[in-house]
């Protein structure tokens, strides 16, 4: 199993906080803005006397709340397609146990989320990569570099839209692309569409719940963790109309007995009447790109795209080895301005996003979840720290 890149630097910033050290976390997708209120207020105020199992696929109300969500968006979803799961990542989890036996093949665009390489892994199957580049903005690699890589064993194709790690959105061109390779090989079409609300200026949004003719082959990964601020809740979802493929599912779900109760109430309470709650939190988000990317490009050595969704962005640095830095950053790297302990960052080295050797070593993955004002005190501590490491 790989390590996180995300998370595997995490003792080095605990003896840095030890140490009084304040850290800019810009590794991970945590947001820190609010959950809505009306979540927070029931759960505290849960009237059940006992806290029972749910169902094995979640909730009806729960899967009712999503299909109405989902109807905003123009996707005609019933209930009876939606299973919830504990978080998404065991959506992804179960869908490539459905999908892959050992040994199959699932194509990957990189860099993608580091995780996708563990379930894979989990399953027995082998990630067949696909490579992004910065300099073209992470857009689809061109279809016939996915011809190249399909197989007798290929079984699927994973892309996160808009996509961790990088902030790319794939256009309704690109995704019709993606349905006809689809369509002309029959295989699977798992999109991880977690962070569907953050699409920034103005571009559409083509969810794969809406390509016609390969209603079958389509799955849908999605989680409440980003949209609402409630990644500890642990919910998430599988979005299928494949009947067959969601009973095949259901034994998973069965075998884990039931997603988690109180987060499933915190997600029912989260999705009607958000709306205005999810209007304030886009407009953050925003801002926050804006400035981050404006800023990130005025480091020397330091550059960056103006990413189309999510919450993140690759930026390329002037050094060889980002983890390297990213360890010296939390291991040796103190800038002393007002706070006694000092400062420094964390942010999470992008060659774990890749899956072919020697990819992303100069570049790193950023999360903009931090407020403007610590995002400035952040590229201010950045800028120093790489100007310092280069003089070494």
């Amino acid at each position: 199993m790989p390590s996180s890149p995300i998370r595997k630097l995490a003792p080095l910033a605990e003896a840095a906080k030890e140490e009084g050290v304040k850290i800019y976390h810009l590794n991970i997708g945590q947001p820190d803005i609010p959950t809505p209120q009306k979540a927070i207020d029931a759960l505290r105020n849960i009237s059940r006397t006992t806290l029972e199992y749910s169902p094995s696929q979640g909730f009806l109300s729960l899967r009712q709340a999503f299909s109405r969500y989902y109807s905003r968006y123009g996707l005609d979803v019933d209930a009876e397609e939606i299973i919830i799961t504990t978080g998404g990542s065991f959506a992804l989890l179960f869908t490539f146990m459905s999908c892959l036996d050992p040994g199959d093949e699932i194509i990957v665009p990189e860099p993608s989320y580091a995780n996708y390489f563990s379930f894979a892994r989990s399953a027995g199957a082998v990630v067949k990569s696909v490579t992004s580049r910065i300099e073209d903005g992470f857009a689809l690699p061109p279809v016939e570099e996915f011809e190249k890589r399909i197989t007798s064993r290929t079984k699927a194709i994973l892309i996160c839209n808009p996509n961790n790690p990088t902030g790319g959105l794939y256009s309704p061109e690109e995704m019709e692309q993606l349905r006809r390779l689809v369509l002309d090989h029959d295989l699977f079409l798992v999109c991880d569409e977690v962070y569907r609300e953050f699409v920034y200026d103005g571009a559409p949004y083509c969810s794969a719940l809406g390509l016609k003719g390969i209603e079958d082959n389509v799955i849908v990964i999605d989680s409440v963790s980003k949209r609402y601020s409630e990644c500890g809740i642990r919910i998430g979802m599988i979005v299928t109309k494949n009947s067959a493929l969601r009973g095949v599912m259901m034994k998973f779900c069965q075998a884990r007995l039931s997603p988690p109760l109180l987060g499933q109430i915190v997600a029912e309470n989260s999705v009607d009447g958000t709306a205005e709650y999810q209007e304030k939190v886009y407009k953050e988000y925003l801002s926050r790109r804006d400035f981050l990317v404006e800023g990130l490009n005025k480091i020397p050595g330091v550059f960056t795209n103006r990413p189309g969704g999510a919450f993140y962005t690759i930026a390329r640095l002037p050094v060889e080895d980002t983890e390297d830095f990213c360890r010296w950053c939390l291991s040796d790297f103190r800038y002393r301005g007002v706070l006694p302990g000092g400062e420094t960052v964390m942010m999470a080295p992008a060659a774990g996003f890749y899956s072919t050797p020697d990819l992303g070593r100069n570049e790193v993955r950023i999360a903009y979840v931090l407020n403007k004002k610590d995002l400035a005190r952040a590229l201010d501590v950045l800028e120093r720290a790489i100007k310092q490491y280069l003089a070494i």
